[in-house]
């Protein structure tokens, strides 16, 4: 194996790096070519890896959809039992039960969001 090889796959750069150098010698130039795509080649192996992450990653950020599940769960089970303590605030009770109802909705659909950024996106 020369050295322009092992240069090419230690340093990218240092392929740049001769570039006139390697300008004077027309053979070397053309093996610079294929050590340069060499490098930019990616295997399918790679791809597959790169594939599975990102449903791994995806899959991390639906998880976040089930805790908003759970806090809207929570917020309603404390407006029932507000509103049988107090029935004479059943309004201002709703009020804040929706308000949080919203909220909970709203941090599960970011979640959602992001499973679909990193499915789509990236």
């Amino acid at each position: 194996m020369n050295s322009l090889h092992v240069a090419a796959r230690l340093n990218p750069l240092a392929v740049v790096a001769r570039a006139s150098l390697l300008a004077q010698r027309p053979a070397a130039a053309a093996v610079a070519a294929v050590a340069q795509r060499q490098l930019l080649h990616v295997s399918s192996a790679r791809r597959d890896i790169d594939q599975a992450a990102k449903y791994i990653g995806a899959g991390a950020a639906t998880v976040g959809v089930a805790g908003s599940g759970a806090g809207i769960g929570n917020v309603f089970g404390n407006l029932v039992i507000g509103y049988a303590r107090n029935p004479s605030l059943k309004q201002q009770l709703f009020s804040y039960a929706i308000l949080g109802f919203a909220l909970s909705e709203a941090m599960g659909l970011f979640c959602l969001m992001m499973a679909f950024l990193i499915l789509y996106a990236f």
